[in-house]
């Protein structure tokens, strides 16, 4: 059982190792700013500016509360939003000089219908393209009045064209005139396009009613239906007459946004057990209170709420290193081929309230997940979330990280593989989205965990501030995002004394080849991994006047022997003349080493042979002794697929190449259907990606997962009462030996189902001539029976 493992910081000097100084290192490097290509922050192209009174009402409409309407109908707008609307547009008033040919136009119409224009503006608002305010005309920010600097870049919102800052303009949503894309939208018109999406459809519930205890019986369908995820669209949650959710609460819909998530008027339902197995019971409106008693007592069993007919929240109250912390996990995400999600937050002092905007989320990641282009967290991976998340505006989302060296001892967890979120702040979200392995060991430093702590508290300061002098603003694009640093999986930096290897797994060999391609002659720079064979990390630490510092963190009360290291540069600055073979050196997080264009050039040789290649660091004439900088390729790659088994007889899947199939097939028959999520290749030295093995594997993993959803389709409803809900089938292809092997809940399927599955597979195998000559393969496909909530 692993232990709870605590950090020591301590700072990071060049004296360890001998490194040259911090000062120097970051200004060569600045130097070669002219040589990355795209650096320079592209300017906004101007459109021509709105009309004045087109703004004037356009702001009076989106500065309207977001509180929802009665009358989920009509599309009109009520009485009061007109008094509103009429009240702010004659306080503000119009400015002559930015009055347009529009004006008298504008005024008849206003005279003759005071509520129909309005109306036309907020239905226009994302439909058609805003005239955008010039830069020149916004030195600050048009909502919190921050100014504008280098630093402190202007943002415009695609709905209304106003400037903002980065903190009022960090909000996406998917617009009409982008033809359905998303684009950057500020806070005001999120709301208002939310709120305006939400009457249009205001009823929505938390559970298909197929699980409700007296719902209308659906009319079964004899005959199995296709259903591929490619070529339909994921259907809304159906309608129930127990639980709604108003205008406010989020539900995410098919267009993938997201609205800003409050409190239900109600819990969802919660699932109980009859004490029979496989026999369930539904419990409606359960007081808060009353539960939270339950919680308070230390039950055995967590509660288990029901979020849709296919997704469960499974919440309870754990004490964990000494915090007193909710325990919320998903139960259900692996059925659209996402890990399911932890929650551990700190409760605060007498709280009163289920943490139900964690509901909304894990509602949002499953739909995220559903859509045909398959929106999957992992580790290191990121969600956002609207404003006033978890009562607090500052509150951006979740950075997901893969438990290491944690203990989760007393943790009620799912069934491998899951993910713990982390809750970030806006202010760390740009982090999150360009170099989260900085994010994630600057929380263990602030809270004294190694790698990273497991839980969240809410409401605390940022551990980062705006992203200012830090050397990644050359190595990415933190405005559009639209380069950032390459990671190649696997690779780890040890750092040592006199000593640093970088390590490369040989099988990621493409992978680096592509971020070779794509990088610079004179700069390669590469994130690392995070190095679980390091017993410490180096980590960066923003102060409070905005400079970056170079910190360790380590595991507690054991010596600091290799130390990891997040990222890599090599820069072709160094000149022959400078009396130098190489300088390395330590650059907040990272290893920055200075070669000449000759050395650069013999790096990159071996780096494309896939060979091992050594740079020593020092004088040319040394009197003391070198450093070495080795890069070496590695036979192995860190484990992946940790705890995950085999549903047939509980075969370890660890370190095992798997490929999610977004281009999901789903069969439904008799009110259930059953979708392939996933495929496992069991032999190591196969290689699905290879040139020769790509498309005949995918075709006959496609052929045979359509076969084994169609024998068994008549029968979902009795795998389904049998506890049989995630199923695989194992195939063996060696020469003229061809097996197959199904099952689930670790036994196989019963002798009536194998029969008719080795008939309708072995047809697909002997009607295609092109998989005789396949070369051996092992391959176990998965699948999940869920209900039908079409």
């Amino acid at each position: 059982m692993r232990q709870a493992v605590t950090a020591t910081l301590s700072v990071w000097g060049e004296r360890r190792f001998g490194y040259s100084t911090l000062k120097d290192s970051s200004e060569s490097l600045l130097d070669e700013r002219k040589l990355r290509p795209g650096l320079k922050e592209d300017s906004v192209i101007e459109e021509k500016e709105r009309a004045e009174n087109e703004q004037e009402h356009l702001e009076a409409v989106l500065g309207l509360p977001s509180s929802p309407v009665e009358d989920t109908e009509s599309t009109e707008p009520s009485d009061s939003t007109l008094e509103s609307c009429q009240d702010r547009k004659e306080s503000g008033g119009m400015e002559a000089s930015l009055m347009s040919g529009s004006k008298n136009a504008d005024s008849v119409g206003r005279k003759g219908s005071l509520g129909a224009l309005p109306v036309q503006r907020c239905s226009s608002l994302g439909t058609t393209a805003p005239q955008w305010v010039p830069d020149s005309q916004a030195p600050a920010c048009m909502k919190c009045g921050s100014k504008f600097s280098f630093t402190k870049r202007r943002h415009h919102c695609r709905a209304c064209g106003k400037v903002f800052c980065v903190v009022c303009c960090d909000l996406r949503f998917k617009l009409t005139h982008l033809g359905g894309k998303e684009g950057r939208v500020c806070v005001t018109c999120h709301s208002t396009l939310i709120n305006r999406t939400l009457r249009k459809d205001q009823k929505k519930v938390w559970f298909a009613d197929n699980l409700l205890p007296q719902s209308e019986s659906r009319s079964a369908n004899s005959s199995p239906i296709h259903r591929s995820a490619s070529h339909t669209q994921s259907t809304e949650l159906a309608q129930a007459e127990v639980t709604d959710i108003r205008a406010g609460d989020e539900v995410r819909g098919l267009n993938g946004n997201s609205t800003k998530p409050t409190p239900p008027k109600d819990l969802p339902p919660i699932l109980t057990s009859t004490g029979v197995k496989g026999d369930y019971t539904l419990e409606e409106k359960r007081t808060e209170s009353s539960l939270l008693e339950e919680l308070e007592r230390g039950l055995a069993e967590p509660l288990v709420f029901v979020l849709n007919a296919n997704l469960l929240a499974v919440v309870k109250i754990v004490s964990y290193v000494n915090r007193r912390c909710w325990c919320v996990m998903s139960k259900g995400m692996h059925a659209v081929g996402q890990p399911e999600v932890v929650i551990l937050l700190q409760c605060l002092p007498e709280e009163k309230r289920f943490p139900t905007d964690i509901f909304n989320h894990f509602i949002q990641i499953y739909w995220d997940a559903q859509t045909a282009a398959g929106k999957l967290l992992n580790h290191l991976s990121h969600s956002l979330v609207s404003r006033g998340f978890l009562g607090n505006n500052e509150h951006a989302g979740f950075l997901y990280v893969r438990p290491t060296f944690q203990s989760l001892e007393g943790l009620p967890l799912p069934v491998p593989p899951f993910l713990f979120g982390l809750l970030m702040l806006r202010a760390e979200a740009p982090w999150a989205k360009a170099f989260p392995l900085r994010l994630m060991l600057r929380l263990g430093a602030e809270y004294r965990f190694y790698p990273c702590p497991l839980f969240s508290v809410r409401f605390r300061e940022p551990l980062f501030g705006p992203v200012n002098n830090s050397i990644m603003r050359l190595l990415v694009d933190f405005r559009f995002y639209r380069y950032t640093l390459p990671t190649v999986p696997g690779l780890v930096v040890d750092l040592e004394a006199r000593s640093t290897c970088i390590r490369i797994p040989k099988t990621r060999h493409p992978e680096l080849l592509k971020a070779l391609n794509k990088s610079n002659e004179r700069v390669l720079a590469l994130g690392a991994c995070f190095n679980e064979q390091a017993d410490s990390h180096l980590i960066c630490v923003q102060t409070a006047d905005g400079q970056y510092q170079t910190q360790a963190i380590s595991i507690h009360s054991q010596p600091r022997r290799v130390t990891g290291s997040c990222f890599f540069v090599f820069s072709g600055a160094l000149k022959p003349s400078s009396g130098y073979l190489a300088k390395s050196s330590i650059v907040e997080d990272g290893l920055m080493v200075q070669v000449t264009m000759e050395t650069m050039g013999e790096l990159r040789r071996s780096l494309r042979d896939m060979k091992d290649f050594t740079v020593t660091c020092g004088k040319l004439h040394p009197a003391e002794r070198q450093e070495y900088v080795h890069i070496q390729w590695q036979d192995e790659e860190p484990r992946f697929n940790k705890g995950i088994i085999s549903p047939i007889d509980g075969k370890s899947m660890e370190s095992l190449t798997n490929i999610k199939t977004h281009q999901r097939l789903e069969y439904k028959a008799n009110g259930k259907l059953i979708r392939w999520t996933e495929v496992f290749y069991l032999l190591k030295d196969q290689h699905p990606n290879g040139p020769t093995n790509h498309t005949s594997h995918n075709r006959l993993s496609e052929r045979l997962a359509r076969a084994f959803c169609l024998a068994l389709c008549q029968s979902l409803c009795l795998l389904k009462e049998d506890g049989m809900t995630k199923l695989a089938l194992r195939v063996i292809l060696d020469g003229q030996k061809v097996e197959f092997l199904a099952g689930g809940n670790g036994q196989r399927l019963p002798a009536p189902y194998q029969d008719c599955l080795n008939q309708s597979l072995m047809s697909v195998v002997q009607s295609n001539s092109q998989y005789q000559g396949l070369a051996a393969c092992q391959l176990e496909l998965i699948f999940y029976i869920l209900e039908d909530t079409s």
